[in-house]
């Protein structure tokens, strides 16, 4: 998707019909940059891309509802209507198109009447000849960016942070399962079990009374499954709510004074608790291993006894000597003939002296066997020794931490107990509500745990199921067919779901090294990012030698969001340019709209991230103002402009000062006199040759 223009019409601050911003997306000049003050419409044009292609705002968008231009409301006449609209150009896989959202407003005597948006596209082929599609205007364009990924390439940049906050982690899983493809292989799960239903119906009737019954207590159980899940999700969501309920409460008791020193202290201890609890666990295990691997030692006292007797009495029996060895006389009567060279002839002196020493030499087979297991024998109670050492290690360690963690519980609920009680009406009463949280967060723990067990145990019950059907013995022709075609839908849903599986894992883990390669480019902090399976995206350190989240600080996460979203767009690229995914968004081309992206950042970080942000997008659209733009900003991006545009500002006000941006050492105007009693915005294109 190449953008290619833009034009307003009373949209918000801008009058009238403005002049068409045509946008750069050419090789190495990719980038459009649009100059304006705040206030004077950047959020409102970045708002415009966003509500012509899918009728959103952003969350800094102050009164979506007012988009109709104060100024052109005020000069019409009663009854007069008003024109708003909104048109965009792109281009994407050789066809070309042109969007126009519109609404209209009607005067009347005491306030406007807008009416409902109404969407229109034409497209051109390569004959050139514009036309209507049959499909609808949304459909097209969600096929061709999806309105669920909308908010990764049109963005306020002061806001970026907000991609890494915990309630969006599900918002951003969905956004990858787009990408991915993953949607399609969904549908396609879901189509084969629809088939499978009906063949299973099909294998119903024609099947006998035996498999009948119970293909109707799989269904049974099927269905019980499918409600059991939906609670899932339903637990699932509240939790996510639950969760964020608490870290907001828990924010507002650090910010009171009162209870600040308290909840910093309660926040620390709760971190204490979760490392400690990790440790416990890892010991747990670390004992497990030992226990598996070598108790095995202590059950052999009995069994070296008797070892060590066996051995005493092949001793005692001379079948045990060291010397000669049985196969050693064997091979010397065989040959007929002694190590001195003597014919041993068979009933000869010699033959019968040597036949003599069969009774004395014992088995070298037997020896070596004896030798080798004795070495290990020797050394077993060593082994049981150390073995006893180790487990109690181990467990002094568990009781160590167990009693560390119920030490941190006591003080929590000291703590708790002091903020509870506390006179300060305000802090008991988040207190109170934090304990309500809490108790709902471990209901909600404890019913999803029962649900999956019960699950598991369904599907035991399915799975014996289906071994019983399976057994059952299928005359008829139609029947097997039936069972087979059964048998291969289900196969095929077990192989889409383990595609399914390995293409998301092999996705997020290329995303997130990929993250940390940006990240870890733009920041000078030594942490990590790191991706959940839920897509939860988090910075850690691991300095302690441990793994540690980090509480990062807002540009660290602006910083953490622009790196994710340059990660998605490089891997999906480079995932389609591989893969060659018929099931991924068509083009690997992807425009970025971005809203301030350097916020408040300092010099270093702002210069890094104008250096990558060009790099992020195949074209490139960054609103700015002038203290955002200058210095390092603009020594960073020049090289990469092909347009630039200013927003100036027409103030009413008497004393209007004017303000003006210095641009390859030429003066262009931000803010000016109006000239009339209306506030408006004016878009004029930058020609620094001209």
């Amino acid at each position: 998707m190449k953008l290619n223009a833009i034009k307003l019409c009373n949209f918000r601050s801008f009058y009238g019909k403005t002049p068409e911003i045509i946008l750069a997306g050419g090789e190495g000049e990719n980038t459009t940059i649009i100059y304006g003050n705040n206030g004077t419409g950047k959020t409102s044009l970045l708002n415009a891309f966003t509500w012509v292609l899918y009728e959103k705002f952003s969350a800094a968008f102050a009164s979506a509802e007012q988009l109709v231009n104060k100024r052109a409301v005020a000069e019409a006449k009663v009854g007069q209507v008003i024109e708003c609209w909104v048109e965009v150009a792109w281009e994407h896989d050789g066809i070309r198109y042109r969007v126009k959202r519109e609404c209209r407003a009607y005067k009347n005597e005491t306030d406007i009447d807008v009416t409902k948006t109404q969407l229109y596209l034409q497209f051109a082929n390569d004959d050139g000849v514009w036309k209507f599609p049959t499909q609808q205007p949304e459909d097209i364009i969600n096929q061709i960016l999806p309105a669920s990924l909308h908010q990764y390439f049109f963005f306020d940049g002061e806001r970026i942070e907000e991609i890494v906050r915990s309630d969006k982690k599900a918002e951003i899983a969905e956004a990858m399962k787009i990408f991915l493809g993953v949607e399609v292989i969904n549908r396609s799960i879901n189509h084969l079990k629809e088939a499978k239903k009906t063949l299973e119906n099909e294998f119903k009737a024609i099947g006998d009374s035996e498999i009948k019954k119970l293909l109707r207590e799989q269904a049974k159980i099927e269905k019980e499954i499918d409600y059991i899940n939906r609670q899932q999700e339903e637990i699932n969501q509240e939790l996510e709510y639950q969760y964020t309920f608490k870290q907001e409460t828990s924010s507002r008791l650090r910010e009171l004074d009162e209870s600040k020193n308290l909840q910093e202290r309660k926040q620390d201890l709760e971190q204490q608790k979760i490392s400690h609890q990790e440790e416990l666990q890892k010991t747990k295990k670390g004992l497990k291993k030992i226990i598996s691997t070598r108790a095995y030692t202590v059950f052999l006292s009995e069994t070296i006894v008797q070892y060590q007797k066996i051995i005493n009495d092949l001793k005692s029996r001379g079948e045990l000597n060291s010397g000669v060895s049985k196969e050693f006389i064997h091979d010397l009567l065989q040959s007929r003939r002694c190590i001195c060279g003597t014919q041993l002839h068979l009933g000869s002196h010699f033959h019968d002296n040597v036949s003599k020493f069969l009774d004395k030499a014992g088995s070298s087979a037997v020896e070596e066997t004896a030798i080798r297991i004795g070495a290990r024998v020797d050394g077993m109670d060593k082994q049981v020794e150390d073995f006893w050492e180790e487990v109690d290690r181990e467990q002094v360690k568990i009781n160590h931490l167990r009693q560390t963690i119920s030490q941190i519980e006591s003080e929590l609920d000291v703590i708790q107990e002091r903020l509870r009680t506390d006179t300060n009406e305000e802090i008991s009463s988040l207190q109170k509500r934090l304990d309500n949280i809490e108790t709902k967060i471990l209901e909600l723990t404890l019913d999803k745990g029962r649900n999956e067990q019960q699950i598991d145990n369904l599907q035991s019950e399915i799975a014996d199921l289906n071994q019983q059907i399976a057994k059952q013995k299928i005359n008829e022709s139609r029947q097997a067919l039936a069972q087979r075609r059964i048998t291969a839908t289900q196969d095929a849903i077990e192989r889409f779901t383990e595609v399914k599986f390995r293409q998301e894992k092999q996705f997020r883990l290329q995303l997130e090294k990929r993250v940390q390669e940006i990240f870890s480019e733009i920041a000078f902090v030594p942490y990590i990012p790191k991706i959940s399976e839920k897509y939860e995206l988090n910075l850690v350190e691991e300095s302690t030698g441990i793994e540690a989240k980090v509480a990062a600080s807002t540009g660290e996460n602006q910083i953490l969001s622009l790196s994710f979203i340059a990660s998605i767009i490089d891997r999906v690229r480079d995932w389609n340019a591989r893969n060659n995914m018929l099931m991924v968004p068509e083009s690997s081309t992807f425009p970025i709209v971005m809203d301030s992206p350097f916020g408040s950042l300092d010099a270093q970080y702002r210069r890094q991230i104008a250096k990558i942000i060009p790099q992020l997008a195949n074209q490139l659209v960054v609103l700015v103002t002038k203290t955002q733009w200058r210095g390092e900003v603009e020594e960073e991006i020049a090289t990469k402009i092909g347009k630039e545009y200013l927003l100036i500002y027409y103030s009413s006000k008497p004393d209007c000062e004017q303000d003006y941006i210095y641009l390859g050492g030429e003066s262009y105007p931000l803010v000016k006199q109006s000239p009339n009693e209306f506030d408006y915005t004016e878009i004029c294109e930058v020609n620094r040759y001209s």
